[in-house]
């Protein structure tokens, strides 16, 4: 194949540190395995190249295409991902030490048991599953910044305690030789600094250190690798830091700015022409992405033709947007489609979507864990307890949820006093007033007319006449929760409910749909759905990103970052969404998102200006 003068340019650099910044479709993994090959023609042991990247996934691709590139070559090239080069350390260090270590992430439960434990015992209650999930990520983000409970450098969260809860779960891996995911990389670099045997072994085993997709390599990652290029400063870093959409995950595109700073003999080298996207996908992208301020200066191009403008399409609601995409894919059969949206819940109403009507899909990645979310709990507790006003179990789970202000004393009053109305045996408590008797009767028509109503109706009730949707707005402010997320969970499941005839049915229906969202796979469906981080470094002929209104993307939290730093990463994440597409993007606004009247995204807002 014949490669462009910018790509040669980087696949003819051998010595000395190196970056170079590849814009979406630049066919930058063409060009590094190029330079691979390049450095073995140059005399150079294969066995001394290590190529890391991001994913296994990644790696075995980077295997099988450098194998297709040059079939027959015999070279036995290594590519691997930084987990696993840095597994590879601690077992070495394992053989020598008698030190035998147990990777705790194979047992996801085991993780979730012992963070529950130490969470009750600092905090006298049991956290949700939402909260163990914070807990998991926050310590993750801390690991790879490189932060230890003994010095956080200011981090927040939004767990109460969060230092003690982290430093309690370090030392218990640390006694009982646990190491997770993330405890890999840190502990490598521990060992190399510390066992001079190790790192003589492992400091003199490359000569060239190759890294893919370095705008999402975390602090603790870029430490590990510029430390095995010590000897020798062969490093050669492919990245894009406008494509750097892991801030969550402790990566951030001031490690590549900083280059510079820390090798002065640094070459950049720039390969700013799109392979993948028409003319008018390009140039609008290209605009898009100057309105950030912290980027390397590089504008995106291509030879490719103008095709159809990049379509903004404003709808009525969430539904009207699902319609308007089937038309469009019915349209042509033999193309390539995918939809976009930021997070997970958004997929769950194109699922139920798609499905209900036959329409083949494939999802990816998809970690929803709907059905055991707390908010889908509440509801189903308090629709099974409409049907039995007597059950002081389910009741308990949720009183303080609902209108009523039923206290503790009084839960304690109606487990003593059991019947068939709970509320009804209430009225006989000593003391109450008029006006309490006068709530309890308010709840008792409010809960018959749900225990009537439509299975629809029966939540849109629950969140508003029992006024469930107060508590989820005063838990956002108070837990730090995002209440258009909380909410969409009810919105999504009302939805659900429209097309079921029972409680009974409605759960075998998320059931289905959560199994659903795991792995639907159809070989035949030229149809994806995805999160935007999962579909990075994919390309489909037509691309619809929906839900563009603001709280969604850019989210509110980032809306609200007095340092922008959260909205540069929004719109870099937007620039990914965009950049996936080769013939045409439709980016979609429901004027109604979640039942709710929506303002467009700030970022639709910004095309317009072009």
């Amino acid at each position: 194949m014949e490669l462009s003068t910018s790509q040669l340019k980087a696949i003819n650099h051998i010595n000395g540190p190196a970056l170079v910044l590849a814009v979406p479709g630049a066919g930058k993994t063409t060009m590094l395995l190029h330079r691979t090959m390049h450095l073995i023609e140059n005399n150079i042991n294969p066995n001394r190249i290590l190529s890391i990247t991001f994913s296994k996934a990644s790696s075995l691709d980077m295997q099988n295409r450098f194998k297709k590139l040059f079939p027959n070559s015999s070279y036995n090239i290594k590519f691997s991902t930084i987990h696993a080069f840095s597994y590879k350390i601690i077992r070495d260090y394992s053989r020598i030490s008698n030190i035998q270590y147990m990777l705790m992430d194979g047992n996801a439960k085991g993780k979730y048991d012992i963070l529950k434990s130490i969470y009750i015992s600092i905090n006298n209650n049991i956290p949700t599953e939402d909260k163990l999930e914070t807990i998991i990520s926050d310590i993750s983000y801390c690991k790879n910044k490189m932060y230890l409970p003994k010095n956080l450098h200011g981090f927040k969260s939004e767990i109460p305690r969060f230092k003690e809860i982290y430093f309690q779960f370090e030392k218990f891996k640390e006694e009982k030789n646990l190491i997770d995911f993330d405890d890999m990389i840190i502990k490598s670099i521990d060992i190399l600094k510390n066992n001079i045997n190790l790192q003589n072994k492992y400091l003199n085993m490359y000569d060239y250190v190759q890294l893919d997709e370095g705008q999402d390599t975390s602090s603790s990652q870029f430490t590990l690798i510029k430390y095995l290029c010590k000897n020798h400063n062969n490093l050669f870093i492919v990245a894009d830091d406008d494509q750097s959409i892991y801030g969550f995950r402790g990566a951030d595109p001031k490690e590549l700015f900083n280059l510079k700073k820390e090798y002065k003999d640094l070459k950049i080298y720039f390969m700013e022409n799109n392979y993948r996207s028409s003319k008018n996908i390009v140039n609008t992208s290209n605009l898009f992405i100057n309105n950030n301020l912290n980027r390397f200066n590089k504008a995106i191009t291509t030879e490719n033709d103008f095709n159809t403008p990049v379509n903004i399409i404003k709808v009525k609601d969430n539904f009207e947007e699902y319609n308007f995409i089937e038309e469009e894919i019915k349209k042509d059969k033999d193309k390539t489609y995918a939809i976009l949206y930021r997070n997970n819940i958004c997929g769950l109403g194109l699922v139920e979507y798609f499905e209900r009507n036959n329409i083949n899909f494939n999802i990816r990645d998809s970690k929803i864990k709907f059905f055991n979310h707390f908010v889908i709990r509440d509801i189903i507790n308090i629709i099974e307890f409409s049907e039995d006003l007597s059950n002081i179990n389910l009741y308990e789970n949720f009183y303080y949820k609902i209108k009523g202000y039923i206290s503790k004393k009084h839960i304690n009053y109606l487990k003593k006093h059991p019947g068939k109305n709970l509320f009804r045996i209430l009225m006989d408590y000593p003391g109450l007033s008029t006006r309490y008797k006068e709530n309890l009767s308010h709840l008792i028509r409010d809960f018959k007319e749900i225990q009537k109503s439509p299975l629809d109706k029966k939540i849109n009730l629950i969140m508003y006449k029992l006024q469930y949707d107060d508590y989820l707005k005063d838990s956002s402010e108070k837990f730090g929760n995002n209440y258009k997320t909380l909410s969409e969970y009810a919105y999504y499941l009302e939805y659900i409910a429209k097309n079921e005839d029972n409680l009974s049915s409605l759960i075998g229906r998320l059931k289905h749909l959560e199994n659903l969202m795991k792995k639907p796979n159809y070989v035949e469906s030229n149809l994806t759905l995805s999160t935007i981080h999962s579909v990075k470094g994919l390309e489909y002929d037509t691309v619809f990103v929906i839900d563009l209104v603001e709280g969604m993307l850019p989210s509110t939290k980032a809306i609200d970052d007095p340092k922008k730093s959260l909205l540069e990463e929004e719109r870099r994440l937007f620039y990914v969404a965009m950049t996936r597409a080769k013939d045409d993007l439709f980016l979609l606004f429901p004027k109604k998102h979640n039942s709710n009247e929506s303002e467009i995204s700030r970022f639709l807002a910004e095309l317009t200006q072009y």
